[in-house]
């Protein structure tokens, strides 16, 4: 199927829907950085690298003919920060909502048979609702039955603890989307007799581990590197409050974001890999160490040999903003299945 990718970022949708032979025609992407990987990588056989705001569908429409849309806008109106930021407007009444709007407005130009979306799983808190009911009123004016989930990615077999909202849309002569079940489950469960156990990190990044020049030369943690080290794997700041009793409490419940000092534990999967890259938020290494770029791509399913384009910051927010793409080739083969396609 001809794709369109919007919001392309590093290509995380893009490289799982190649596997089940989904043919990105046409990236379009306004950051400079992630568009030279989309082209390093020939992720797409054409890429405007631009604000979508400028993009005149409509003439594309003269050179474009698009069977499937894909797209993860941008997300900050819908994030969980966005409650700490007073000074921000939240969900439809913030300025980057345009991104969703303009991701309906090429469906409603190409008219493609079917879309998939993703997003914070903020997008569905009640603070957000508006965004919600534009969702749903845009894609039943514009013909498209849709399903979505809330999905932790964990139980798709990635090994990062990770929910996002994620939407598949069907024209409605063609039916209506049925996610693929989970493959994987949380081993602490009851009902996990029926499922493999979620991926972790250590299989995941084990290999990895070996002492580089580059771990000396970053400390991790900022001011707190100390606690950093008292913290066990798995846990962050919490571990330091009177709630969890510890015998010298130093930090209130809840007064910090969840990431500070947030370590991963090699018998789990990862915390979620965020955007932004910090002295003092993790997750961080079980062995008081950052993580590597090589390490997050394997925590976000990237191939190790995907190129990345940047400075460090610029190629952790590629692969912190990215959707997984095992996540992706599994939502897509159920798409190629269920649309009968070859």
């Amino acid at each position: 199927m001809k794709t369109l990718s919007l919001y392309s970022g590093a290509g995380g949708i893009d490289i799982g829907f190649k596997k089940n032979k989904f043919h990105t025609l046409l990236a379009i992407e306004s950051w400079s950085k992630a568009c030279e990987t989309l082209n390093t990588n020939k992720t797409a056989s054409n890429i405007i690298c631009e604000d979508i705001r400028k993009i005149d569908f409509k003439d594309l429409q003269k050179k474009y003919k698009f069977d499937f849309v894909v797209g993860g806008p941008p997300c900050p109106p819908f994030s969980k920060s966005r409650f700490y930021l007073k000074n921000k407007k939240r969900a439809m009444d913030d300025e980057d909502t345009h991104t969703l709007i303009n991701y309906f407005l090429a469906i409603k130009t190409f008219k493609p048979k079917a879309f998939f979306f993703e997003n914070v799983h903020g997008f569905i808190y009640k603070p957000h609702r508006a965004a919600l009911e534009y969702f749903e009123k845009e894609s039943k004016k514009l013909g498209y039955n849709i399903s979505h989930q809330i999905i932790n990615c964990a139980d798709y077999g990635v090994p990062q603890i990770r929910q996002r909202f994620i939407c598949v849309g069907f024209r409605k002569d063609l039916g209506k989307f049925i996610f693929p079940n989970p493959t994987h489950s949380n081993q602490d469960r009851d009902d996990n007799l029926f499922f493999a156990p979620w991926v972790t990190c250590k299989e995941a990044i084990g290999d990895l581990d070996y002492p580089l020049k580059e771990d000396k030369e970053k400390i991790p943690g900022s001011k707190d590197k100390e606690l950093l080290k008292l913290v066990p794997p798995g846990d962050n700041y919490l571990f330091f409050t009177k709630e969890r009793n510890h015998l010298k409490p130093k930090f209130k419940w809840r007064s910090r974001y969840w990431s500070f000092l947030l370590k991963l534990s090699p018998s789990k999967p990862s915390w979620t890999i965020q955007a932004s890259f910090s002295n003092n938020m993790g997750p961080f290494h079980w062995k008081n160490r950052f993580l590597r770029i090589s390490e997050i791509k394997r925590l976000q399913t990237f191939p190790d040999k995907y190129m990345l384009c940047g400075n460090f910051n610029d190629q952790w927010r590629q692969i912190g903003n990215a959707v997984p793409p095992l996540l992706c080739e599994k939502i897509s083969y159920e798409i190629k299945k269920q649309l009968k396609l070859k």
